[in-house]
């Protein structure tokens, strides 16, 4: 495939891609409708401006509306072939009366911790039923539900695995969503990291790590590629 890869910073700085969001996996919008009609018109037109391109996205559709994904899956990042067909999306969008709805966005996964030494991958494979794309990561073959990222960690003894989750957001509408959960009772543990990520705790120290495209070259990190 003759495409080279962009950056999340390169899609957000092209024109037309105001109604998208780089999380997780790709380039994210959801568009909000007025009826469960409406919003199959929009899908209906999304299949039709990909059709000739063969380069489909992802497409969810439900009452409340509908969210599509963009990747360039070729390459397993996000290309110019994505800016082009997120503004014909979000144009569609607009002549069927549907609006962009950029807070309704993210994309949540599961860290399993281990030491180097431990393979679970069999294990949460066979139990999820899930595929693995790469050394990394498992993910749902039809890309609905949580990927699991299997973190090798030196600093989990062996036996005392944990896990984690990861909340990926839009990039401005991370601070808001840290706020709400400060207020709701957790704790920022470690920032570090910021604004790639950062690490919350709840009350009994369960841990979440809010991230955003900040600070990536990549939709995702290099050994973590797309679903």
């Amino acid at each position: 495939m003759d495409v080279e890869p962009i950056t999340p910073q390169q899609f957000h700085d092209a024109d037309g891609v105001d109604d998208w969001r780089v999380l997780y996996w790709g380039a994210h919008a959801f568009f909000r409708a007025t009826s469960y009609a409406q919003a199959a018109r929009f899908v209906a037109a999304v299949a039709e401006l990909a059709a000739p391109t063969r380069h489909d996205p992802d497409v969810d559709l439900r009452r409340e509306g509908v969210a599509v994904k963009l990747i360039t899956r070729g390459i397993r990042n996000l290309s110019t072939r994505d800016i082009e067909l997120a503004r014909r999306i979000s144009e569609a969008a607009r002549d069927l009366g549907l609006d962009a709805d950029p807070s309704a966005l993210q994309i949540v996964q599961a860290a399993v911790a281990s030491p180097p030494s431990a393979d679970v991958t069999p294990f949460w494979a066979a139990v999820l039923g899930y595929v693995r794309p790469n050394g990394s990561h498992l993910v749902d073959p039809l890309r609905r539900n949580p990927s699991f990222f299997l973190q090798r960690e030196d600093r989990v003894a062996p036996g005392r695995g944990r896990m984690h989750i990861d909340v990926s957001v839009p990039h401005d509408q991370v601070y808001a969503r840290i706020d709400a959960a400060v207020a709701a009772g957790g704790r920022i543990a470690d920032d570090s990291f910021a604004p790639e990520w950062w690490t919350l705790a709840d009350a009994e120290n369960h841990g979440v790590d809010i991230t955003t495209w900040w600070g990536r070259e990549a939709v995702r990190l290099e050994e973590q590629r797309e679903q």
